[in-house]
């Protein structure tokens, strides 16, 4: 039975990344689940990147939360910039760090 795969709860930061301005989704909802499970990995696989980072090269916490923000809105990165300000948001959160505005890299 597949019924435990829906117990993951996609929280509504992350439900906004794939919500239209109706409110309605634009991916099936196994896709949406799916993406954020992927994005929450990548979060939490970033922390201990993020505290190197800042005891190696000791650039300020928004230096750091901008580079990887830049690096994840490359196309190689896997996920969409929606995606890469949602993880780095949470990447925030994760590190109690205080989150710079974030804007989409050209």
């Amino acid at each position: 039975m597949q019924e435990h795969d829906n117990q993951i709860l996609v929280p509504p930061s992350f439900m906004a990344v794939y919500t239209d301005t109706r409110g309605r989704l634009r991916e099936s909802a196994d896709v949406v689940r799916a993406r954020y499970e992927l994005c929450e990995d990548l979060a939490g696989h970033l922390v201990e990147q993020a505290q190197i980072l800042y005891h190696v090269q000791a650039p300020s916490e928004s230096e750091i939360l901008r580079r990887i923000h830049a690096g994840l809105c490359t196309a190689e990165s896997g996920v969409n910039t929606s995606e890469a300000t949602w993880v780095v948001l949470r990447l925030a959160e994760l590190l109690q760090w205080q989150c710079p505005g974030l804007e989409a890299a050209d």
